[in-house]
C-alpha cells in the first residue's frame, strides 16, 4: 500500500479530524474575496425573490475549499444539503432517486462532477433547466417516457478539471466560480483562526512562515498546523514559534518553497532524463511510476502556480527557477528564460 503523501491537496484520512475547523458562514470564510462577494449578492437576491439560487459550479485545484463553500451556501440559504460525488452515481436511476427526494430550495452537492457518466449527466439537463425529470418506464417496444415535476433546487458542482465538463451541462450553471490558490496573507489568517479553534497559541511571524509552506492551500495549512501543534505539545512549549515551525518542516522534509521530496523528484527527472523538457505527462508519469492524472491534478497545479514548471503545447518544461532552487547548473540545458508575453502562443490555456 502506498503511503499517503503529506502535502497532497486532496483529502487524506487525518483530515477527518480537522473538519470542525471549516467556516460555516461567508462572514467566517477567509479569502476568495470576489467569489464570496458574488455568492453573497446572489444568495441575498434569491432570498428576496424567494427563488432557488442559480446552479453553481466551483472549479479549482483540490484543497481550496469547494466542499466548504457548498456547505456554506446551504447554510446561508437555510437549506438542507445532500452530498454525493460523480463516481458514486452509476445509473440514471441513482440520480433520479436523489432528485425526486429533494425538498424545495435544497442544495445538491456533486463533488467531482466531471466524472459523471454521460448517460447520467443527460437527465440533469431538464432537471436543472425546468425542474423536471424525464425517465423511461419499461423496456423494448412497450417502453415509454414520463415527466416528473421536481421541487426547485440548487445544484452545486465541484470539479478540479472544468475542461472535462461537456458544454450542455456547463451552460446550465448560472454561476461558474474559478477558485485560485490563496496568498500568504489569507493563509496566515486561516492559520490564526484555526489555532484559536484548536486552543493553540501561535505567533504572527510563525503563522506567516507556516503559510508560506502551505502551497497556497488551506487544507495543507491546517494539516501542517496540527503537526506543529504536536511538536509544541510534546516539548511542553506554550506557543508555536518560528523555531517550532522550522523544526517541523525539517522533520516533514518540506523546504522553504513548500516543495517536498516528490516535487523535487518530478523536477529532477525532467531535468536529468529530458534535459529540462519538453516532455509529455505520460512519459513523466512512467518515469515516476504514478498515473498521468496524478501529475496533472495533484503535482502540477502548485508547480505551475509557483513558477517551477510550465506546460506548453509540446509538453512540460522546467524553468530557470527550478534549476536554481535545486542547485543545478544551467549550462548546456534546454531551459528558456520564460517570459509569458514572449511565449504566450506556446503555453497551454
Amino acid at each position: 500500500m502506498r503511503e499517503e503523501r503529506f502535502l497532497t491537496p486532496g483529502e487524506v484520512q487525518e483530515d477527518n479530524s480537522i473538519k470542525s475547523l471549516r467556516p460555516k458562514t461567508l462572514q467566517e470564510y477567509i479569502g476568495q474575496n470576489q467569489i464570496r462577494q458574488r455568492l453573497r449578492v446572489a444568495i441575498e437576491a434569491a432570498k428576496v425573490r424567494r427563488e432557488a439560487l442559480d446552479h453553481t459550479l466551483l472549479a479549482g485545484p483540490p484543497g481550496l475549499g469547494k466542499t466548504t463553500l457548498a456547505h456554506i451556501i446551504a447554510n446561508e440559504l437555510g437549506s438542507e444539503i445532500y452530498v454525493t460525488s460523480g463516481p458514486v452515481i452509476e445509473k440514471q436511476g441513482d440520480l433520479a432517486a436523489i432528485l425526486t427526494g429533494l425538498e424545495r430550495d435544497d442544495v445538491l452537492f456533486i463533488d467531482e462532477i466531471h466524472r459523471l457518466n454521460r448517460s447520467v449527466e443527460e437527465i440533469l439537463y431538464s432537471a436543472m433547466e425546468d425542474f423536471q425529470l424525464d425517465i423511461m418506464i419499461g423496456k423494448g417496444p412497450s417502453a415509454r417516457s414520463i415527466r416528473l415535476d421536481l421541487n426547485p433546487f440548487t445544484l452545486v458542482g465541484a470539479t478540479t478539471r472544468s475542461g472535462f465538463i461537456g458544454a450542455p451541462l456547463r451552460n446550465r450553471f448560472g454561476m461558474i466560480l474559478e477558485m485560485e490558490f490563496y496568498p500568504d496573507r489569507d493563509l496566515k489568517q486561516i492559520i490564526l483562526r484555526s489555532a484559536t479553534l484548536l486552543g493553540t497559541s501561535i505567533r504572527d511571524d510563525a503563522a506567516l512562515l507556516l503559510a508560506r509552506r502551505s502551497r497556497g492551500t488551506p487544507r495543507i495549512a491546517n494539516r501542517l498546523l496540527r503537526r506543529v501543534r504536536d511538536i509544541v505539545t510534546v516539548e511542553g512549549e506554550s506557543e508555536i514559534t518560528m523555531e517550532t515551525v522550522e523544526s517541523a518542516m525539517t522533520l516533514l522534509s518540506i523546504d522553504s518553497e513548500g516543495l517536498d521530496s516528490m516535487d523535487k523528484k518530478l523536477l529532477s527527472i525532467l531535468i536529468e532524463s529530458y534535459n529540462g523538457g519538453p516532455a509529455g505527462v505520460k512519459a513523466i508519469a512512467a518515469s515516476l511510476g504514478i498515473e498521468p492524472e496524478t501529475i496533472s491534478e495533484v503535482y502540477e497545479p502548485f508547480l505551475l502556480q509557483s513558477g517551477f514548471l510550465v506546460r506548453t503545447s509540446r509538453g512540460r518544461m522546467v524553468t530557470e527557477k527550478a534549476y536554481r532552487h535545486l542547485g543545478l547548473p544551467l549550462e548546456g540545458r534546454n531551459t528558456p528564460l520564460w517570459n509569458y508575453a514572449d511565449h504566450r502562443e506556446e503555453v497551454e490555456e
